[in-house]
């Protein structure tokens, strides 16, 4: 995928905008979308929230079913107030939150473990009602195949060694990923 820096402060302004519309009620500003592409095609991405590194919020769509730009302005959103792993950001948070935003390839499945490259490859799990890892979940929490293996297995709802049993319906994918911190500098 090929994003433009232009591109990504974009859509991060966007994502803070649609956040801070929660509070002050305006929408984000629109880009002319026929001078950026990218940001009309259908593509899954999400946007995770931090506070001083520690996760605050992230939610987002394997799938596109909208503009880009629309997804990542709904994924903020939601990533704000609907991650139940959180309460609703609070206005006196809205400043001390950093976002950063990943826009998702397309899914491959794989026949063998092996096949999932650590710090590359996020994780789909096909199973049950199915799990997503984002591929720097892995090297943020410094984890192997096995352990990020077992922590999807965990968040799609499974026991962690669930995956020993047989080779489970998995899709990597990988992913643009940037952050305010990143583009700041």
């Amino acid at each position: 995928m090929d994003i433009s820096h232009e591109e990504k402060i974009i859509l991060l302004k966007a994502a803070r905008q649609s956040i801070g519309s929660l509070f002050d009620g305006k929408e984000p500003d629109k880009p002319d979308l026929k001078k950026y592409p990218l940001l009309k095609e259908k593509l899954g991405a999400f946007v995770t929230l931090t506070i001083n590194h520690d996760l605050r919020g992230c939610i987002g769509y394997i799938i596109g079913r909208e503009p880009l730009f629309d997804t990542i302005c709904s994924a903020a959103i939601h990533a704000a107030v609907n991650d139940p792993r959180f309460s609703a950001l609070k206005k006196s948070e809205f400043e001390k939150i950093k976002i950063e935003i990943s826009i998702l390839s397309e899914f491959k499945p794989i026949n063998n473990y092996d096949e999932i490259a650590i710090g590359t490859h996020g994780l789909y799990l096909d199973e049950g009602g199915g799990g997503l890892l984002l591929p720097q979940v892995a090297t943020e929490h410094h984890l192997n195949r096995e352990e990020f293996l077992s922590a999807l297995c965990n968040k799609a709802g499974f026991y962690s060694e669930f995956w020993k049993e047989r080779m489970l319906k998995i899709k990597v994918f990988t992913a643009e990923i940037f952050s305010e911190e990143e583009t700041e500098k």
